[in-house]
């Protein structure tokens, strides 16, 4: 089991950037599958990008494609959302999901059993 804490979220503005951490308590972190989530007020969670343990493969939503990056670093048992020209459909709290000996196609909640508190992104116009 790891524990998850998010960090980094806060109030921009539209075209602004933003790096979310998330760091993971334990010393297997680099058995993890990471991955970021997100949910809008009132609305469902939903996937934004997951990253394999080794962090040599990576998935993302359509909506994020080429402004949002996923990254880890397994010597600080952290993984980063590094998100820019951000929207203001992109206002959501933001959550990160571990996921034993996971891939970056596992993309659904269902498959992550660990999660952080939440971070809450705003973004205005």
């Amino acid at each position: 089991q790891v524990q998850l804490v998010e960090s980094g979220g806060g109030l921009v503005q539209a075209g602004d950037s933003l790096r979310l951490s998330c760091t993971a308590s334990g010393r297997t972190f680099s058995s993890y599958a990471m991955a970021w989530f997100l949910q809008p007020p009132g609305k469902e969670r939903e996937f934004v990008a997951s990253i394999s343990w080794a962090g040599d493969s990576t998935s993302y939503a359509d909506s994020v494609k080429g402004r949002f990056t996923i990254s880890r670093d397994n010597a600080k048992n952290t993984v980063y959302l590094r998100m820019s020209s951000l929207k203001p459909e992109d206002t959501a709290v933001y959550y990160c999901a571990a996921r034993l000996y996971g891939s970056s196609e596992h993309k659904t909640q269902g498959e992550y059993k660990n999660w952080g508190q939440g971070t809450q992104v705003t973004v205005s116009s």
